[in-house]
């Protein structure tokens, strides 16, 4: 296995965020490479997540990942054994990435020979939705132990993402999570966002919710 880089992000400068954003989009889609920005709070399986989907894209597209955290290379390391070229990012206590910071870990990642990079931003439902990463996309993952409330409590996010991705649904039987009412209340919020129910777990859904990247990838194409 190649050794993990790990690498020390500098505090963005936020007033600039919107033009570093647009300009990472555009630099990235001249170089043919497609950027997903995932948000959930902690525990939803986030990474998880991201190895089932690695695990089942990486024959057919060259996958880079930067696991955003305060500390640790845990999740970075999880990500490079499924087949992901990966690094760390270490915040330094920042609850979220702008732009900048996105930017930095794109060029010490290296995308020249990439298709797809997701970006695994900090875990919190409130901080990271409001800044523009640079990302074509964005995901957010919602667990079933979390409860069907949470489009109450923090809608920003349910508002402004691409696609939510109910994680643990081999799960639900044992929690009081009605799906029907989260897809309501989620698409009061937001009716044009693609709803994937999977398990990350067990792969349930993971084929749709794939078939969908392997879809975008192509309309970039």
């Amino acid at each position: 296995m190649d050794e993990l880089k790990v690498f020390t992000l500098k505090k963005g400068v936020n007033e600039n965020n919107k033009k570093v954003a647009n300009a990472t989009r555009d630099e990235l889609i001249n170089q043919g490479v497609f950027l997903i920005n995932i948000m959930s709070s902690p525990g939803s399986g986030k990474t998880t997540t991201l190895v089932s989907t690695i695990k089942k894209l990486k024959d057919e597209v060259k996958i880079g990942v930067l696991e955003a955290d305060i500390d640790s290379d845990v999740d970075a390391r999880t990500v490079q054994e499924a087949g992901a070229k990966a690094i760390q990012l270490h915040t330094g206590g920042m609850c979220h990435l702008d732009a900048t910071m996105t930017k930095q870990g794109i060029d010490e990642l290296g995308v020249e020979e990439l298709d797809l990079v997701f970006l695994e931003n900090i875990g919190n439902l409130i901080c990271p939705v409001g800044y523009d990463t640079g990302a074509m996309k964005n995901i957010a993952i919602l667990s079933v132990p979390e409860g069907d409330d949470k489009p109450l409590k923090y809608p920003d996010i349910f508002c402004k993402v691409d696609v939510l991705i109910v994680n643990k649904v081999d799960v639900m039987e044992h929690f009081d999570f009605n799906m029907d009412v989260l897809e309501e209340r989620v698409r009061k919020l937001n009716k044009d966002i693609m709803i994937f129910k999977v398990s990350a777990k067990t792969g349930e859904g993971i084929d749709e919710w794939t078939n969908w990247i392997k879809k975008e990838l192509n309309k970039g194409e």
